[in-house]
C-alpha cells in the first residue's frame, strides 16, 4: 500500500470524495486540491458538507460562487450551504400545496423534507449545476467535490415516481426524501450528472476511511452501493495510519497494533480496490501551510504544555444522576463508530451494581454485547435483528401497496424502504415492545436510538391519519404510546455520544437539534476515545490531544457542563472491565 499523492493516481477531470463523517474527507480533498494547484493545474474545490469548516481551513470568507485563494493562485473554492439549499428546496416542493391541502398534510410533508437525506438531495441539486456547467468544465483542469451522494440518493433520483406528483399515492409514512415533484425541471441535469459520475474517463470516486473496524465496514457498503449503479471508477484512501513515534510510548504502540489488526481483518471485498494511505496527522489542517504538508511531511504543532479543558465528569457521575432521578428509559445516541455499544453496556452494568434491574438491548449486527457481558441477577440482555425487523416491515408495507399501486410506484416505495429513516422506524417498532417493559422496577437501556426527525415522522404520520383517514402504514399501539413517553423528561434520557473532533461534534449538534424539535430531553453528552486523558508521551499524539481541547470545551459549553470524558483504549473493553470506565468523582 503506497502513501497517497495525487500524481500517483489517474488524474480525471472530476473527483468525488466520499465517506462517513469524521474520516478526513475534507482534509484529503483540500490537500489534493492544493497539491494539484501548486503543480500548475487550475482547480475548483466545491464543498457540500453541512459540517464544512473550509472558511477556517483557508482563512478567507467563502461563498457559493467561487473564491480565489491568495496563497494558491490556481485554486478557486466554493462553499455551498446544503442546510440553506435544503430550506429553499423544501419551499420549492411544498409551496404550491400551501392553502390547498390541509395543515396536517403540509406538516407531514415538511417533516418528510427535514431529514439528512433531503439535505443530501439539495446538495446534489447544487453541485449538479457545477458538474454539468460547460463553462466551468472548460475553465478548470480538475473539479473536486468534497462529499459525494450515497447510492440510495442516486437510485431514488433515477426512479420514475420520484418525478411524479406522489402526494396522491402516499407512501408508508416513513419517507426519508419526501416528494421530489418540485424538481421536475432539473430532471435532465440530474441525469447528466449521474452519467458523468459513472464515466470512468472523466470521474474518479475516492472512498475515504480510517484504519478502524466500523469505518472500513461502512466504506465497503458505500462502495458496493455505488458499484451497483455502475460507478466502478473507485479508489480508496485509508486516512490516519500510525507510522511514527511508536517505539517509546505504550499508547502509540497500542494504537499502531489496533490499526494493523483492523487492516488485517479488512473485508476481502475492499482488497480489490486500488488503495493508498495518509499517515496519521494531528488533524490541525487549518491554514494552507498545514494543508500542503498533510500529504508530504509529518507535522507536529503541540507545545510542551497542552491547553486546559473545562470541567468534565466521570461516567460514574452520569450513572449516579440516572440512579437518583430514577430514569426508566436510557438511550445512547450518536453516529456509527463513536462507541455507543460500549457506553450502553457500561451504564447498564453500573446501574446493575447499584442493585437496579436492567434490560439492555442493541441492534448492533455483530451483537457485541454477548461478548462484552452476560446475563446476571440484575442484568438481562437482548438483541434486535435489524435486518429481520426491516424485512418484516418491508413486506408489510409492500403487500399493502401492491393492492393499489403500479410497478413504477412500487419501485419508489422499495427504494424508500432502504432509507435510513425507514430502517430506524422498522427497528423502532421492536424497540417499542421492549420499552414497554420499563417500569418502576426495571430500567431499559437501549444502544442506538431513533433520531428526532424519525420520531417527528411517526408523529406527523399519526396526525395525518386523523386528518385524511387514509393509511400510510399501520403504526402499532406500542409506538403510539411510546412517543409521549419519550417526551417525558422524568422517565427518559438520551445520552449523546461523540468524539473530540470537528465533524463528529457538528453531527452530534445536529442530532441534538433534531431531539429538541421532537421534544426529547437530553442532558448528558459523552466525549469518547480522548487522547487528552492518556498521558501519551508521543509527540504526534500529544499534538492530537492538543487539537481535541477545542472540541471537548465546545461540548462542555453545549451540554451546560454535563459532559463525560472517556479516554482512548487500545482494545475492546469487556465484562467487568467496563466498570473501570465507571469512575466516581
Amino acid at each position: 500500500m503506497q502513501s497517497y499523492e495525487p500524481f500517483r493516481i489517474e488524474l480525471t477531470k472530476y473527483f468525488f470524495f466520499t465517506g462517513k463523517g469524521g474520516v478526513g474527507k475534507t482534509s484529503a480533498a483540500c490537500a489534493t486540491a492544493v497539491n494539484l494547484a501548486d503543480a500548475g493545474r487550475k482547480v475548483m474545490l466545491i464543498s457540500t458538507d453541512p459540517a464544512s469548516n473550509l472558511q477556517d481551513v483557508f482563512g478567507v470568507e467563502l461563498d457559493n460562487k467561487g473564491t480565489s485563494i491568495p496563497e494558491v493562485p490556481q485554486l478557486t473554492v466554493v462553499n455551498l450551504d446544503p442546510i440553506e439549499a435544503a430550506q429553499e428546496y423544501k419551499e420549492e416542493v411544498i409551496g404550491p400545496y400551501k392553502g390547498v391541502l390541509p395543515a396536517a398534510v403540509i406538516a407531514n410533508m415538511e417533516e418528510q423534507l427535514s431529514g439528512s437525506c433531503t439535505v443530501e438531495i439539495a446538495a446534489f441539486n447544487e453541485f449538479s449545476r457545477f458538474l454539468t456547467d460547460e463553462a466551468i468544465k472548460d475553465k478548470y483542469d480538475h473539479i473536486i467535490f468534497d462529499t459525494a451522494p450515497t447510492g440510495h440518493t442516486l437510485r431514488m433520483l433515477q426512479l420514475p415516481s420520484a418525478w411524479s406528483n406522489f402526494i396522491s399515492e402516499n407512501t408508508h409514512g416513513a419517507s426519508c426524501l419526501g416528494q421530489l415533484s418540485g424538481l421536475e425541471n432539473h430532471k435532465e441535469m440530474y441525469k447528466n450528472a449521474v452519467a458523468t459520475l459513472a464515466n470512468s474517463s472523466t470521474t474518479t470516486v475516492i472512498l475515504v476511511t480510517r484504519p478502524e473496524k466500523t469505518p472500513l465496514l461502512e466504506v465497503k457498503r458505500a462502495s458496493e452501493e455505488l458499484k451497483d449503479l455502475g460507478i466502478n471508477n473507485q479508489i480508496m484512501i485509508i486516512n490516519g495510519v500510525m507510522e511514527t513515534d511508536t517505539q517509546n510510548d505504550v499508547i502509540a504502540q497500542g494504537m499502531c497494533n489496533k490499526q494493523q489488526q483492523a487492516l488485517q481483518n479488512m473485508p476481502e471485498y475492499l482488497r480489490s480496490i486500488e488503495t493508498y494511505y495518509i499517515p496519521l496527522r494531528a488533524y490541525n489542517v487549518y491554514g494552507v501551510k498545514n494543508i500542503r504538508k498533510m500529504l508530504t511531511d509529518d507535522y507536529k504543532d503541540a507545545g510542551e504544555d497542552i491547553a486546559a479543558i473545562k470541567k468534565v465528569h466521570s461516567l460514574g457521575t452520569l450513572i449516579e444522576d440516572m440512579y437518583k432521578i430514577r430514569k426508566k428509559v436510557i438511550f445512547t445516541m450518536g453516529k456509527g463508530g463513536v462507541g455507543k455499544t460500549t457506553l450502553a453496556a457500561a451504564i447498564a452494568l453500573g446501574l446493575g451494581e447499584k442493585g437496579v434491574k436492567v434490560h439492555l438491548t442493541t441492534t448492533d449486527p455483530a451483537h457485541h454485547l454477548k461478548f462484552m457481558l452476560s446475563d446476571s441477577e440484575n442484568l438481562k440482555l437482548s438483541h434486535i435483528d435489524e435486518k429481520q425487523e426491516l424485512e418484516k416491515y418491508r413486506e408489510e408495507v409492500l403487500s399493502k401497496a401492491r393492492e393499489s399501486m403500479g410497478d413504477a410506484d412500487l419501485a419508489y416505495i422499495e427504494e424508500d424502504l432502504r432509507s435510513p429513516c425507514t430502517q430506524e422506524i422498522a427497528v423502532f417498532r421492536a424497540f417499542a415492545e421492549i420499552v414497554e417493559q420499563a417500569t418502576d422496577n426495571q430500567v431499559v437501556v437501549i444502544d442506538t436510538a431513533p433520531t428526532g426527525h424519525t420520531l417527528l415522522l411517526l408523529d406527523a404520520t399519526q396526525s395525518y391519519h386523523k386528518e385524511i383517514q387514509k393509511s400510510q402504514g399501520d403504526i402499532p399501539e406500542s409506538v403510539k404510546r411510546l412517543l409521549p413517553r419519550l417526551r417525558n423528561a422524568a422517565e427518559t434520557e438520551v445520552v449523546i455520544v461523540t468524539l473530540p473532533e470537528a465533524t463528529p461534534v457538528y453531527e452530534a449538534m445536529r442530532l441534538n437539534e433534531d431531539l429538541v424539535r421532537a421534544g426529547i430531553h437530553s442532558k448528558w453528552w459523552v466525549v469518547n476515545s480522548s487522547f487528552y486523558l492518556t498521558n501519551t508521551t508521543s509527540t504526534l499524539l500529544k499534538a492530537k490531544a492538543q487539537s481535541e481541547v477545542e472540541w471537548i470545551n465546545k461540548v462542555v459549553e453545549i451540554s451546560q457542563g454535563n459532559t463525560v470524558l472517556l479516554k482512548w483504549h487500545d482494545k475492546e473493553i469487556q465484562g467487568k472491565e467496563l466498570l473501570n470506565l465507571v469512575e466516581y468523582e
